[in-house]
């Protein structure tokens, strides 16, 4: 493998972590969030209500995380760009 291969496979590698840690982030924040505005009381079931109320926090919170990801995503583009780093 040569020096080209090896630094790909580590930035295909810290690229897989930071989106696996991305992924865990917004799972956490959904469910602190979500779950505590639509689920009031807990049991052992959810009611309609606030299955409903879940569904569409959840919705709306992965559309905004979506968002700002895309315009930090770009954000980041731009820097390397603009400082003529290459990838």
């Amino acid at each position: 493998m040569d020096s080209e291969a090896v630094k790909k496979a580590i930035i295909k590698q810290v690229q897989l972590e930071s989106n696996m840690n991305n992924a865990k982030q917004l799972i956490e924040k959904i469910n602190e969030n979500c779950f505590q505005r639509c689920v009031p009381k807990p049991g052992s079931t959810l009611s309609s209500s606030e299955s409903t109320c879940a569904t569409s926090c959840m919705e709306k919170y992965m559309a905004a995380w979506n968002l700002v990801n895309a315009s930090y995503v770009k954000r980041i583009q731009q820097e390397v760009h603009n400082n003529g780093f290459a990838t």
